[in-house]
């Protein structure tokens, strides 16, 4: 089987690789093994970090826009385009990637800057946006994107409401009028790894909150000031699948732009051609950093494994480390996973080694699958 054609559709390995390094590094240790092998990469993302690369992998435009970030203060933030798609990755211009080391602004962070990328798409002639969401460093419900777009929250003084979750507690008036007309004629798709509704004990800021710096106290705060913003724009709309992404602008997109909600995988497998590429395969490599539970619902490997499994074709996984039981594999339609962390336990070690030791694993993937 030296021509056995090979799909490499992993994302990337989180603080060590990005999905394109993967798939690099995984063809480079398939070919060491056996240099007939026919491999094509298709870096994937599941609408969170990495949804952008992924798509300018596949062949998208690089864009970059000038857009406010989380804090307020400008930052360079990145979109993808082919013809008249684009991929907007919130992240790029309100991410917690972007906050200095060890600084939160749980209650102010604002995702104004995310409304600024969509305008920016729209300028470029998008008329389909996949709006991938997810690494927020925000809980303001997508008020500060709408801003951008020309929405206005008022307070009781007919004043602009503060930046972030913490400012709707002040909100008096939701006066979406003013919101850029163009968005009526473009299809929006929210594409998210993240069903949760907007508040609640499985809202945006119980469950995600913490991981942006919020203390017990800022989360009933921000959960009631969330509750009242809905109360006003629509509260129906709040308890939908993927209200309470990133921070609850998967609600604001929802309510106010006329969004549909899809998994992000099964979005970005559509857009990226993964279909097509699979059809040419006999063996799929797929994979993330931590193969655990969370991968189950919704993550790139179990969207890959599942198209794969429908279409009959075998796949297997790479990952930095393995928390599934070989059952929960079998379950999601991988037949083996090969981690960084049996060839080198060391969790430091194996991230900063993942490139080498990822080259090792593809090696053995190659003895046992194409030989």
């Amino acid at each position: 089987m030296e021509t056995a054609r090979v799909l490499v559709a992993a994302d990337k390995f989180k603080g060590s690789l990005t999905a394109v390094q993967v798939a690099e590094r995984v063809t480079a240790g398939l070919r060491r093994v056996v240099p007939g092998a026919r491999v094509e990469t298709l870096p994937v993302a599941d609408g969170g970090d990495g949804t952008v690369a992924a798509a300018v992998a596949a062949g998208f435009e690089h864009r970059t826009a000038r857009v406010t970030g989380p804090l307020g203060e400008p930052v360079t933030a990145a979109y993808a385009l082919r013809g008249t798609t684009a991929v907007v990755e919130m992240a790029e211009a309100s991410g917690l990637q972007l906050l200095p080391a060890g600084e939160f602004a749980p209650l102010t962070a604002t995702t104004y800057g995310s409304g600024e990328l969509l305008a920016a798409a729209l300028d470029a002639g998008a008329r389909t946006i996949v709006f991938g969401v997810g690494g927020s460093a925000t809980t303001d419900g997508g008020a500060g994107m709408l801003t951008a777009l020309g929405a206005r929250f008022l307070d009781a003084d007919g004043k602009p409401v503060g930046p972030g979750g913490g400012g709707l507690r002040d909100l008096a008036e939701a006066d979406l009028s003013g919101l850029d007309p163009r968005l009526a004629d473009v299809d929006l798709i929210l594409a998210s790894d993240v069903d949760n509704p907007l508040t609640g004990p499985k809202g945006a800021p119980e469950v995600y909150g913490r991981q942006k710096g919020a203390t017990d106290a800022d989360i009933a705060l921000l959960d009631a000031a969330l509750a009242h913003y809905a109360s006003l724009l629509g509260p129906d709309h709040a308890r939908l699948p993927g209200a309470g992404a990133a921070g609850g602008i998967g609600y604001g997109a929802l309510v106010a732009l006329g969004a549909r909600f899809r998994p992000g995988i099964e979005v970005m497998l559509d857009v990226l051609g993964f279909a097509p590429a699979l059809a040419r395969a006999d063996l799929v490599i797929t994979g993330e950093g931590s193969l655990d539970e969370q991968t189950l619902h919704g993550k790139a490997p179990a969207g890959v494994a599942a198209a794969a499994r429908a279409a009959g074709i075998e796949v297997v996984a790479v990952c930095g480390r393995l928390a599934l039981p070989p059952e929960a594999l079998a379950g999601a339609g991988i037949r083996r996973a090969y981690a960084l962390a049996d060839l080198e336990p060391d969790p430091a070690v194996s991230m900063a080694q993942a490139g080498p030791l990822l080259e090792r694993a593809a090696e053995s993937i190659a003895r046992d699958f194409l030989r």
